[in-house]
């Protein structure tokens, strides 16, 4: 449908010509808005210095000097969602109508209980927690620093309704409300990141240190993502710019005991009082085979991560444009699990020139070197993020990224540096919003976004065809407040093209242009889509809001879905691809209720998912009744599966109650459910149930935050947690592709603190003391590929098994001059 690109440029230059010619008619006067004005603490009135002040729209803020006093010069005119922060009080969120310069007080009270949280994530304009009628869970850096992770996922695994497909502690893959892959969006400096994220071991390339906060949508999300993002979306959301005549930043040291992960990071922001910004940072960390219980040191599953970036930005009266550059550099072990009959790790060895095996040491396991089979990952991303304001009171946004992925897979004791699978993967994203100005109480965005892929293929196997791809789309969502009901929506049309690429092989294995094996046959695919969503939110009183979606979201098939034709290691398969699948079309309804008060908290969700050609990989079956086994490029004798659609549901949700008794409001008893259940329409007993379906959970925390300790210590915490995981039974155990879990209890704790100066009583650093599975329980999450790994033979069970008890020790010293 080459007619949508004409119409997406056509759209493009008609926009941008419309935000050139208002931008021209800015005068001195119209632009030279500025909002200022004191942050002070509302019982005593006294001043709150170092109290931010933030547009989440503009990415424009300020810090109270003092008295107490903030200041932000080129602003544009128009209403604006301002959040007001100081560390134990209530964040505070008011629209401001900005016009010249506007004078705006702000009074914050004390609280230990975050009610004003703002989301920007799948909305036109940033707006409270509280109306936006999609589910939103929202974590901070500080629960970031006090919870033990080893990569971005699995530092948000616990939010309600998200859990992580995991291949050793360094690969993990979000899943929200039991759908993950291209079914979840991740987003990260304003982008939708992409590295293929169609396999088991291919994790997020996103540092987890370089994050201020995280914001999970849980249901159709094509809205303003485009497809793919049909179970939600993960927005990972980056440092934004310090105030004004600041530098800013941190250094940060962690240590895990049990896989020895060694972390370090360091930041650096600044900006001028001239409106010029920049940033910086690095991050390094590796860690050697972890343990358990059962299996002791596993083999291989060390990882190496060296990250690193920086920005360039610029506010003035006009607007404001940012740079910013992130490289992502991981090597990583691959566990294949393989014992001797001693039920020992066995390893590839190099003998004189012949592959071998040998038993894993001690100091193998105790080695950061990576072994073999490994996988290198190298991403850079570089985004450019501009705001333009115009003359009538609209804003124009364009951003514009530029993705290089490079994916080495390496197998071969005797090469260990040639990749045996080598994917090259280059993106170059697209999005242009025209906001425009609010009319009676409306606030309407409309936009075009997408981008075009050009993926490669190297290496001496191969698993799924070099393909481009272009990807686009044009939307208009809308949102409105009346009194006490808010209403949003919109409409979206997709269009995604595919030109997959043929491969020739001789006898060899070798490409040839004619006269060989043909591996990947070469077509076109075209999908195109509507997708829409309508919701509303209603405060039924200061206590009580109630909140209704309903929306309907699509996915086209990906790469491997359409034309893989190979080994997939990951999944221990042979898979074939299937290139007449129908794109997933999914309709979901969301109900909900919040209820906050003195004494508790609570948070109630359901949902039902219905999905048209839901996409999954099915056994074949040969003449004679038993397994299809394809001989080519299958040394392993993998079964072969072929992807195949029908007819899905899924429903479920999420609760959570918080029990926080005034007076004594430091304490803290939450506790969190989450449950998704599915059925394949018609399916038989064996496969009536979708695969890697996360089991149902329940973790209850016992906390106490404590703002004012006494002496050189404030904003103190301590806490212990069970996480509690349900057995999983619906399973889909035909043809062997899943296997039932059974449930288990995890004791976690944790205390910390932050080390403040007697003098200025500014932070000197904070300290985080954190331990998981303290009772050393040996645990198979239900998402882990290893649980597939071989059966130990000595004592007969199945697979490998999680991490066991961990004890982390993390120090950050934070960076501020004026």
């Amino acid at each position: 449908m080459h007619y949508l690109r004409v119409l997406h440029i056509a759209v493009i230059i008609s926009l941008l010509s419309f935000s050139s010619a208002l931008a021209n008619l800015l005068s001195a006067d119209e632009a030279n808005n500025s909002l200022s004005g004191t942050v002070t603490d509302k019982a005593s009135n006294s001043p709150l210095p170092g109290a931010t002040v933030y547009f989440p729209d503009l990415h424009i803020g300020a810090s109270a000097n003092t008295q107490g006093h903030y200041e932000i010069k080129n602003l544009p005119k128009g209403k604006y969602l301002v959040e007001v922060h100081y560390i134990g009080y209530a964040a505070f969120t008011e629209v401001v109508q900005i016009e010249g310069n506007t004078q705006k007080d702000f009074s914050l009270a004390e609280t230990l209980l975050e009610k004003n949280e703002v989301v920007i994530t799948g909305v036109n304009m940033a707006t409270t927690l509280k109306k936006t009628p999609t589910p939103v869970s929202i974590i901070r850096k500080d629960y970031l620093d006090a919870n033990i992770s080893t990569n971005i996922i699995d530092a948000i695994a616990k939010l309600p309704g998200v859990s992580q497909l995991t291949t050793g502690p360094a690969i993990s893959k979000p899943f929200i409300r039991g759908l993950g892959y291209n079914r979840v969006v991740v987003v990260g400096d304003g982008v939708r990141q992409e590295g293929q994220q169609w396999g088991d071991e291919h994790g997020i390339e996103i540092d987890d240190y370089n994050v201020s906060k995280v914001e999970v949508l849980k249901g159709p999300s094509s809205l303003v993502y485009g497809s793919d993002a049909l179970a939600g979306v993960v927005n990972i959301v980056p440092p934004g710019a310090v105030a004004a005549g600041h530098i800013k930043g941190n250094v940060a040291a962690n240590y895990l005991t049990n896989n020895g992960q060694i972390s370090y990071h360091a930041d650096i922001a600044g900006t001028s009082k001239g409106g010029f910004s920049w940033s910086a940072f690095g991050t390094q960390k590796f860690a050697h085979d972890y343990k358990n219980k059962y299996d002791g040191y596993v083999f291989n599953s060390k990882f190496k991560n060296t990250n690193y970036g920086g920005s360039l930005g610029l506010n003035k009266q006009w607007g404001s444009s940012t740079l910013r550059f992130t490289s992502f550099n991981q090597e990583l072990g691959l566990v294949e699990g393989d014992r001797d009959e001693n039920g020992l790790f066995i390893k590839p060895v190099n003998n004189n020139g012949e592959e071998d095996e040998a038993v894993a040491t001690d100091d193998d396991f105790k080695s950061y070197k990576i072994g073999i089979p490994a996988q290198k990952i190298t991403h850079n991303k570089l985004v450019w993020d501009n705001n333009v304001y115009l003359h009538n009171g609209g804003r124009l946004a364009l951003t514009l990224g530029y993705q290089w992925n490079r994916r080495k897979e390496l197998g071969n004791v005797l090469e260990p540096d040639e990749p045996e699978l080598f994917l090259k993967l280059n993106t170059f994203n697209y999005g242009l919003r025209y906001y425009l100005p609010e009319m009676n109480g409306w606030q309407t965005t409309i936009g075009v976004n997408g981008m075009q892929q050009k993926n490669n293929i190297g290496g001496e196997e191969y698993l799924i065809p070099a393909y481009n791809l272009f990807d686009a789309g044009i939307f208009a969502v809308t949102s409105k407040t009346f009194d006490k009901l808010t209403l949003s929506g919109g409409l979206r049309f997709d269009n995604r093209q595919m030109t997959i690429k043929g491969l020739q092989l001789n006898d060899d294995g070798i490409p040839v242009e004619n006269g060989g094996e043909t591996k990947f046959a070469s077509f076109d695919r075209d999908f195109s889509n509507i997708s829409g969503s309508a919701g509303l939110s209603y405060a039924a009183s200061q206590q009580v809001t109630l909140k209704l979606n309903v929306a309907r979201g699509f996915r086209a098939p990906n790469v491997s879905e359409l034309a893989a034709n190979g080994v997939h290691e990951g999944t221990i398969k042979y898979e074939y691809g299937n290139n007449d699948l129908k794109p997933e079309v999914s309709t979901q309804g969301d109900l909900g209720i919040e209820f906050n008060s003195q004494h508790v908290s609570l948070t109630a969700s359901v949902f039902y998912n219905h999905i048209n050609n839901f996409i999954f990989a099915r056994k074949l079956v040969s003449v004679a009744g038993t397994d299809s086994i394809p001989v080519a490029d299958n040394e392993d004798g993998y079964s072969a599966f072929k992807y195949q659609q029908h007819t899905a549901n899924l429903y479920g949700g999420e609760f959570m109650l918080d029990i926080h008794p005034h007076p004594i409001d430091w304490l803290h008893f939450e506790n969190t459910v989450s449950y998704v259940r599915t059925a394949i329409a018609d399916g038989p007993d064996s496969a009536k149930y979708l695969p890697n379906i996360p089991a149902a959970r329940w973790i209850s925390e016992l906390k106490g935050n404590f703002k004012k300790v006494g002496g050189i210590l404030q904003n103190a915490y301590i806490g212990v947690q069970l996480d509690n995981t349900f057995a999983q039974n619906d399973i889909f155990y035909a043809y062997q592709t899943e296997t039932a879990t059974s449930g288990y209890t995890l004791l976690n704790a944790g205390i910390g603190t932050d080390f403040i100066s007697r003098n200025s009583k500014k932070t000197l650093f904070s300290l985080h003391l954190s331990a998981n599975n303290l009772t050393d329980v040996a645990y198979q999450n239900h998402l882990s590929r290893l649980k597939y790994a071989p059966v130990n033979e000595v004592t007969g069970r199945a697979g490998v098994f999680n991490m066991g008890r961990t004890f982390s020790v993390k120090v950050v010293i934070p960076i501020d001059i004026r």
